[in-house]
């Protein structure tokens, strides 16, 4: 799959967990953590169901109930939250590895001048355990801590392209879920599914990328092959 048409890209943009690294985060037991720490600020009253949702919109549904009632707690509980998901980022991060290409890609990326971003929805200690020697073969990265609001909210990779100084029509948004191709689709770049993660193939080619590969490597062949890079 693939839009062979199009013009060669100035820009690469990324996901990292899943699309760059093999990061073994156990995000059902983050979920677990996040509203059970809830329950416990919220009582003695009863927290109401949480939808099904990412953990760290989930510490902002509960924050957001606890506000109602004790902003205080609110407060409270939302730091608790993030320490425990930053704990586990952390502890995650120390039995990760980057995929075996992935240096090589980004270097190659470089060596044709086309400018390279990382945005993550993870911390940037995390990324850094993972990838200690990232600003040598990356141009920007952008994780949690450095942005208002993450991925899919569109203000996450147009601060990246910012930073790059290209233009969203010229980017492509590369990631291992279909978070990752709404992110793209949000701003008017092209987008990407690697399925070396949590979205599968037919996941990926469902949400619409303009691409489908098995992972990071084989995309950027196929990309090369194209003369889109």
């Amino acid at each position: 799959m693939g839009d062979n048409g199009a013009r060669r890209y100035k820009a690469l943009v990324f996901d990292f967990d899943g699309t760059l690294a093999e990061v073994r985060l156990d995000f059902p037991e983050m979920k677990r953590r996040v509203a059970a720490l809830a329950a416990g600020f919220a009582a003695p009253r009863a927290l109401p169901p949480l939808p099904p949702m990412p953990a760290l919109e989930m510490i902002e549904q509960a924050a957001s109930f606890l506000a109602a009632e004790d902003p205080e707690a609110a407060a409270r509980y939302r730091a608790a939250a993030h320490e425990a998901v930053l704990a586990m980022e952390r502890e995650a991060a120390r039995n990760s590895t980057l995929f075996p290409f992935t240096r090589g890609v980004l270097a190659d990326l470089r060596a044709t001048c086309v400018r390279t971003a990382i945005i993550t929805r993870n911390c940037e200690e995390a990324v850094r355990i993972v990838f200690p020697d990232i600003d040598a073969f990356c141009d920007c990265l952008l994780a949690r801590d450095h942005v208002p609001r993450v991925k899919p909210d569109p203000g996450h990779i147009l601060s990246a392209l910012d930073r790059l100084a290209v233009a969203p029509s010229e980017a492509l948004m590369v990631g291992d879920h279909p978070l990752d191709v709404q992110t793209g689709k949000r701003v008017g770049t092209l987008t990407a599914g690697v399925a070396s993660g949590s979205g599968s193939w037919d996941d990926l080619a469902r949400s619409g990328a303009d691409w489908v590969s098995s992972d990071c490597e084989s995309l950027y062949l196929e990309l090369k092959h194209a003369g889109l890079v």
